[in-house]
């Protein structure tokens, strides 16, 4: 009797001890980024260097005894984002809407399934994307490319844009102009050396390559009105057997865009010095009004942008068949995770502004009202980007902060029609008989403005000269 009580208590002590070996697992949580893609930073960049995912991570129940192996990887687009993650490596991938669309074409081609289960920064208007030339090309707008050849990222969310830009030409694509492959790492240094007559991209590089001042845009995405985003996938098996850590990771963005939206120049460096990509870029994205927004939820615009997505890949013979988009995209994990943070996401989903600028003109101290009537200026060595009511009040200010011996890193305004931030110094202005300012992306815009409500345009140097001369 007593020997069977023994083995009874030894059978139950090894039981023991092979649950608690079972409950100590090592879970993977496996995340590819693309650092240099700015706008994934509130999914990736951010969520990392904070250590935000760690904040979130379940430690109770399930997970109470659980070790967590955070790997974080980063590369340059999502394709391989997309093999990675095929290939077992990765567990969640950060990557815009046309690669996002090949990604989950790509795992149903391998017997799997991957879920889009957020957007971290986009834009309805089409923003992001764009076209550039060389700084002395002649070209004004996209217009005038025909019968020119234009590089793009192949089978990229700037690809698509190029195609649709063509198509509100009226061009044929295969015989009206020339588009060949080209990464922009590679059409950086093509761009200035003047080897290819135009390039279409993604973010930031439509902005980065003119602020580097080898390159000018000519074309942005707005004007094809197709919506463009960058956002989060899993793997679908992965998000089956751990819903929590995938609300966890989607909890630490959410927080991450909070921070971004709370000190937009802080975190702006915080990403330059991560990325290389300089501060007055980042803030160009991520500021007040910024170029696109940091919108999470899944508007019915961008749950469009996939199956347009997929719908071109097919035309360009990158994929054989669709995807139910409706089965893709997922907002289940997202909306657990705005409930868990606190936050109303049937609100956030029928908010379409832009971040709002909530401040005083830093010369007259009147309540800035109008956004499309913004300007601002970015001093060295100070924290924070001044703003202003107008142009004309900034590019006044100019002469005043020059005086005192200070330094302008950029100057911002926002596009008078479409209310895109621009590079100042890339702009055109018309300025009124009254002196009111206006910025525009195209000097084509610019005349229409002058010739329907009378003006003068101006590119940058001379809209300063102008005002200036006014005083």
């Amino acid at each position: 009797m007593r020997l069977k009580t023994l083995f009874s208590a030894l059978l139950l002590t090894v039981s023991s001890f092979a649950t608690t070996a079972n409950a100590a697992e090592t879970v993977r949580v496996a995340i590819g980024t693309q650092d240099t893609t700015i706008n994934t930073a509130t999914g990736g960049l951010l969520v990392r260097e904070l250590k935000l995912l760690e904040k979130y991570l379940p430690k109770d129940g399930k997970y109470k005894h659980v070790t967590y192996d955070i790997q974080w990887k980063n590369f340059t687009s999502g394709a391989p984002i997309t093999n990675e993650q095929i290939a077992g490596k990765l567990d969640f991938g950060l990557m815009a809407d046309f690669p996002g669309s090949l990604n989950g074409v790509a795992h149903e081609k391998a017997g799997r399934k991957s879920l889009f289960i957020t957007v971290l920064s986009g834009s309805v208007k089409g923003s992001g994307n764009g076209i550039v030339v060389p700084a002395i090309s002649q070209v004004q707008s996209i217009a005038d490319l025909k019968g020119k050849t234009i590089s793009v990222p192949f089978a990229s969310t700037s690809h698509g844009l190029l195609l649709r830009a063509i198509k509100a030409q009226g061009w044929d694509p295969d015989k009206d102009v020339k588009i060949i492959t080209q990464a922009p790492e590679v059409a950086g240094p093509a761009l200035q050396s003047n080897q290819i007559e135009a390039h279409a991209d993604f973010v930031p590089f439509a902005e980065l390559f003119p602020w580097r001042g080898f390159a000018r845009k000519i074309y942005d995405g707005s004007q094809a009105d197709g919506p463009t985003f960058h956002g989060g996938l899993v793997d679908a098996a992965y998000a089956e057997k751990y819903p929590e850590i995938v609300v966890a990771f989607l909890q630490a963005a959410l927080e991450a865009d909070r921070l971004f939206a709370e000190e937009p120049e802080k975190y702006s460096e915080l990403v330059a010095k991560i990325t290389g990509v300089e501060a007055e870029v980042n803030y160009l994205f991520h500021g007040p009004l910024g170029l696109q927004t940091r919108d999470l939820t899944w508007k019915p615009e961008y749950r469009k942008a996939v199956g347009t997505s997929i719908e071109t890949l097919k035309l360009l013979k990158k994929a054989d068949q669709g995807i139910d988009v409706d089965s893709f995209v997922s907002d289940r994990f997202i909306k657990e995770a705005f409930k868990a943070s606190g936050r109303d996401y049937d609100a956030a989903l029928k908010n379409y502004d832009q971040l709002p600028l909530k401040a005083k003109d830093a010369v007259t101290g009147e309540e800035i009202k109008d956004p499309k009537r913004v300007a601002q200026i970015w001093v060295k060595d100070e924290p924070l980007v001044r703003h202003y009511a107008s142009a004309e009040n900034a590019l006044k200010a100019l002469k005043t902060i020059e005086a005192e011996g200070k330094t302008i890193r950029v100057l911002y305004a926002q596009d008078r029609n479409s209310g895109i931030k621009l590079l100042g110094n890339q702009a055109w202005f018309v300025r009124a008989d009254t002196g009111e300012v206006s910025a525009f992306l195209l000097k084509e815009q610019a005349e229409a403005w002058a010739k329907e409500k009378g003006g003068k345009v101006l590119d940058f140097p001379g809209a300063r000269s102008a005002v200036l001369a006014s005083n």
